[in-house]
This record gives C-alpha cells, sequence and structure tokens, in this order.
C-alpha cells in the first residue's frame, strides 16, 4: 500500500484526522493550503476533497475563482495518484484542461478518477485524471482533465565491485 494511502488510513480514524492528514498534505505542497482543502476520501483510484467558499478565494462576482477551482483539481488528482501509485515509480502533472460548467458559488466538492488504469511500467506514461467538482447541493460546476505523467523511478548505478568505486 502506498505510505500516503497508509498515513490516510491511520488518520482518518482520529478525531480531527481527515483535517490533519489535509493539513499534512499542505505542508508537503504549500501552495495547496490557499485554497483551504479537507480530504474527505481517499482510496486506490479517488480522491474526493472540499473546499469552503472563503472571500479570499472569490473573483470578481462573488463565486468561487478558477485559479481555486483549478488548484483543486489538481490536488484532487495528485493525492489520488499518489496514493494509487505502484511501487517504483513516480509522478508529476503534466498538463490540464478545464471546464467552467456553472457559476462556483459555496462549498465546492472534487472527485477524481483516473480514466485509465494505474500499472507498474518500464517507461513513462500519460495518465489521464477526471475531476469533476460540485456545489453543495450536487450540481456540477466545473470539470479538468489533468494530464500525469508517471515514470518508473531511475536507480542510481550500484559500485562496481572490481573497480571498489
Amino acid at each position: 500500500m502506498p505510505a500516503l494511502l497508509h498515513l490516510y488510513r491511520r488518520l482518518e480514524r482520529l478525531p480531527f484526522g481527515r483535517w490533519l492528514f489535509s493539513r499534512a498534505v499542505c505542508f508537503k505542497a504549500p501552495y495547496f493550503g490557499s485554497i483551504h482543502p479537507t480530504i474527505v476520501a481517499l482510496e486506490n483510484g479517488r480522491c474526493e476533497a472540499r473546499i469552503p467558499h472563503r472571500r479570499g478565494m472569490q473573483n470578481h462576482i462573488g463565486s468561487v475563482h478558477a485559479i481555486a477551482l483549478c488548484n483543486l483539481a489538481e490536488l484532487c488528482a495528485g493525492v489520488m495518484t499518489d496514493a494509487s501509485l505502484p511501487d517504483g515509480m513516480r509522478w508529476i502533472p503534466k498538463g490540464m484542461s478545464v471546464q467552467y460548467l456553472k457559476k462556483a458559488m459555496g462549498p465546492q466538492t472534487g472527485v477524481a478518477q483516473p480514466q485509465i488504469p494505474i500499472v507498474a511500467a518500464s517507461v513513462g506514461y500519460e495518465l489521464p485524471v477526471r475531476v469533476d467538482v460540485h456545489d453543495a447541493s450536487g450540481a456540477p460546476t466545473f470539470r479538468a482533465e489533468v494530464t500525469m505523467w508517471l515514470s518508473p523511478i531511475r536507480q542510481a548505478p550500484s559500485p562496481s565491485p572490481t573497480t571498489g568505486a
């Protein structure tokens, strides 16, 4: 089990465990803290996170800013990918396409799921991750496809037994 998923499962049982896990994610990647996320569900192949509607995340018309929604999408996609990653693999976001479906008012919830199976591979590959965002009533407000680049972790060469290096 990936370390991130293991940590989530340990913390989610505790009072304020999901909040604590979310703060740990924001400590590792501080920019995500700007949207005050809470990871509400995490499993292999799925991440669900919620953000509040705060004045500091509003645009000029009072709805949740487009970039806050993009940030939520990248957070969900990244946490899901990390929690689902096979041993010996790593990831990095490669691109994102977005659709704004409706004015985003109130708290927003994002759900990320991969569009193809996440597998170990000897060469890098693109993983499309769909993130659907909805408001408190369940109405869709935003959709993103985040393209992740998955690749094997390069191992440092072993010292040569003949040279002693």
